[in-house]
């Protein structure tokens, strides 16, 4: 441990879980896969018995009803002075990592686990079976519960139809996005269906992958009766797969701990740093739809951090719940686009436990720094709509500062002007972003987010069939539209 402070945070045990049983009455529950994790992250590390030092256990919420799943974990584990910490969802992920090996650092605890999970595959099975995929019940509070502000939703966006789904959000930042980088309607299309192929082809080479099929470009860009559009330009298979049964552990110390049990050095994985911006604005107050200055701040800080620069990544994870996710973040850091974005695969094919993956994609990274020495990767998440954005850099050898936590958010809040957003009023704007809703194979409605003469914003929809197969086949970003009681429409010619 020469040249290593002994109070260096590291992650010194994985644990990977996943299922796949069909039968409800078999299958484990999610808190019982949560135990498995954990358990399997004491065995990756040889040290079996130290999960039972744990001093602080974190979990971020689930679809579960667990009123506190740590102390069910602490409790089987045998960790019963384990300080409980649940994280509602709207907390990073990566806030559960950062706050671990920043009081790790610090000399405040010992061991930390942090551990999330899903069964939401057996709860589907279950459903189809027409039974109930029961759980234990527990009703005891946390030690400490990590609230987030609630997740702003304008009622002006929600009126309009764009909050049907989470995915019309995003939907409408990547025709920004789209407009931003001069490319038209099918050339973007045809660049998000390359993009998600190559994705596939990762999970297909990773054994935690829920799906390991490789998929074509054509597979993933046009809408059939297995892949449906949900809100242009996404169908399906660009959405997040949370109907599955996974979780994830990863159990942390000090050098000097994992050096005292005797923990191969080689299977020592270092934190680096961790960053985070929690400054939210609604989606139709940012001033910029097509860029993210909260992703470039926390990342940038992130590698400087680090003693990294962008290219001297050998690993990448970019969270995927949406494609322009991975776009903005990608653009936002200066990673170029001839290199992979992922390691696990994707939300949509390694699977997307819905508020567990960064958790799932930071231990697969760790299993590929242990097999490279001297490597080092970067892993992001995404909260809300975009709203906040954080990062974990890893490496196999320590950084030059040890682990660093820092939060931009009052950076990021200084450079984010909102703009104001108002009901929409008979007259002319300008297209900023733009969707179309999707449910059952049918265009619900088209929902524009527009500019207006004075500086302000404000939303309307369209139901009219002929202009939403516009939307669909035509660049409309920056076209001037007509309003005229709430609804939107354009010249008939480009």
């Amino acid at each position: 441990m020469k040249g290593i402070d002994p109070r260096t945070p590291v992650l010194v045990g994985i644990g990977i879980v996943e299922q796949k049983e069909k039968d409800p009455a078999k299958a484990r529950e999610a808190v019982q896969l949560m135990i498995d994790a954990v358990r399997a992250a004491g065995a990756d590390c040889g040290a079996p018995l130290l999960p039972a030092e744990a001093q602080r256990i974190y979990v971020p919420q689930g679809l579960w009803g667990y009123a506190d799943p740590a102390r069910m974990i602490a409790r089987a584990i045998g960790a019963e002075g384990a300080r409980t910490v649940y994280a509602k969802v709207g907390i990073l992920q990566q806030t559960l990592i950062g706050d671990a090996c920043a009081r790790i650092a610090a000399g405040e605890i010992e061991t930390a686990i942090v551990v999330g999970g899903e069964a939401r595959f057996r709860a589907l099975q279950a459903q189809i079976a027409g039974t109930e995929a029961a759980e234990t019940p527990f009703d005891e509070a946390p030690d400490e519960v990590l609230t987030p502000q609630e997740e702003l939703q304008l009622p002006l966006e929600i009126d309009s139809g764009l909050g049907m789904m989470p995915v019309g959000y995003y939907a409408l930042v990547e025709s920004a996005f789209r407009a931003a980088q001069g490319l038209g309607v099918a050339e973007h299309r045809d660049r998000l269906a390359a993009m998600y192929s190559r994705f596939s082809e990762i999970a297909a080479d990773n054994p935690h992958a829920w799906k390991r099929e490789r998929l074509a470009p054509a597979e993933i860009r046009d809408a059939t009766p297995r892949n449906r559009m949900l809100a242009f330009p996404y169908t399906r298979l660009h959405n997040t797969s949370w109907n599955v049964d996974q979780a994830a552990a990863l159990l942390l110390c000090p050098a000097a701990r994992a050096e005292a049990l005797g923990i191969a050095r080689s299977r020592w994985v270092f934190p680096r740093a961790s960053t985070e911006s929690n400054h939210m604005l609604a989606l139709s107050e940012r001033p910029a739809l097509h860029r993210l200055p909260g992703a470039r701040i926390a990342g940038q800080r992130a590698l400087e951090l680090s003693g990294l620069a962008p290219g001297a990544l050998d690993f990448v994870e970019l969270y995927s719940c949406f494609p322009v996710a991975v776009e903005l973040y990608a653009a936002e850091l200066g990673i170029p686009a001839d290199r992979d974005w992922t390691v696990t695969g994707g939300m949509p094919f390694a699977g997307g436990p819905l508020n567990n993956y960064v958790l799932q994609a930071t231990a697969r990274m760790a299993e590929l720094l242990r097999d490279k020495p001297g490597s080092s990767g970067l892993v992001s998440s995404v909260s809300g709509y975009l709203t906040k954005q954080g990062f974990g850099v890893w490496s196999a050898e320590p950084g030059p500062r040890g682990f660093v936590f820092a939060d931009v958010s009052e950076e990021v809040a200084a450079e984010s002007p909102p703009r104001v957003v108002v009901p929409p009023a008979d007259g002319v704007a300008r297209i900023c972003g733009y969707t179309v809703m999707h449910h059952n194979d049918q265009r619900v409605c088209g929902v524009a987010l527009l500019d207006l003469p004075d500086g302000t914003r404000t939303l309307a929809n369209t139901l009219d069939q002929a202009l939403m197969d516009r939307l669909e086949s035509e660049e409309c970003c920056h076209r001037e539209a007509q309003l005229a009681g709430g609804r939107f429409s354009l010249d008939r010619e480009p």
